[in-house]
């Protein structure tokens, strides 16, 4: 068992805690908030509470996507994981089941910053947008399936582009909302409903990111509409 009572979250969001393995500080643990799943199990409509926890569940849900077709028998090596943490499942911790995967770590060593965080001190300048199109281009060629690709799910690592390379640039790595969120997941199946589904992602992503740096103007909710 992981023992996190002594740890405290690194970061947090609404419904689950990060916090750093005690023993491997080179990887993430993520834990549900006591009591959150039957708080969202209260508010949700009737007929999704006829499903079991893991509709609640984000780390349920963060595994069904590490189950997908892109993910399920890729190698180590594989293109698969080049924006994506590695995956080390579900264990058992002092505060409950946890989703333990790679921390992605700056160059100091400490968890890297997100998309938002960058948006907000550098804005949408030519290294990160680069970044985005390699981001929105690897989802395409892997079939992966996400939720929504937002900027506070994306987390930003300088790396070389090659051994050779005298320079760095940002890569982002998907840390949250992995999998299908159609009712009917026809993107597991077909490679046409993969591509439109992914594209539509996509269009999310490139949307929310520049409401991010227009100052937020007006409520997302009203964008996305929009």
């Amino acid at each position: 068992m992981i023992d996190l009572s002594r740890q405290k979250p690194f970061a947090s969001g609404g419904n689950r805690l990060c916090y750093r393995h005690p023993e491997r500080p080179d990887l993430c643990v993520k834990v549900m908030r006591s009591g959150r799943i039957e708080e969202l199990r209260n508010r949700a409509a009737w007929y999704k509470r006829l499903s079991g926890d893991s509709q609640f569940d984000d780390n349920a849900r963060e595994a069904e996507g590490h189950a997908q077709p892109a993910l399920r028998n890729a190698d180590p090596d594989s293109i698969a994981w080049q924006h994506l943490p590695r995956w080390y499942g579900i264990q058992a911790t002092s505060e409950g089941p946890g989703a333990v995967s790679q921390l992605v770590l700056d160059q100091r060593g400490e968890p890297a910053a997100n998309l938002e965080t960058y948006l907000q001190q550098r804005g949408l300048d030519k290294p990160i947008a680069a970044a985005l199109e390699r981001f929105a281009d690897w989802l395409h060629r892997t079939r992966m399936l996400t939720r929504n690709p937002l900027p506070h799910n994306l987390v930003v690592q300088w790396q070389r582009a090659g051994d050779e390379a005298s320079e760095e640039r940002p890569e982002l790595y998907l840390v949250d909302g992995l999998g299908c969120a159609s009712f009917l997941p026809l993107a597991k199946w077909f490679e046409a409903a993969a591509q439109h589904y992914i594209e539509r992602r996509i269009q999310r992503m490139w949307k929310r990111v520049h409401w991010e740096v227009s100052g937020r103007q007006i409520p997302w909710k009203e964008a996305e509409r929009r």
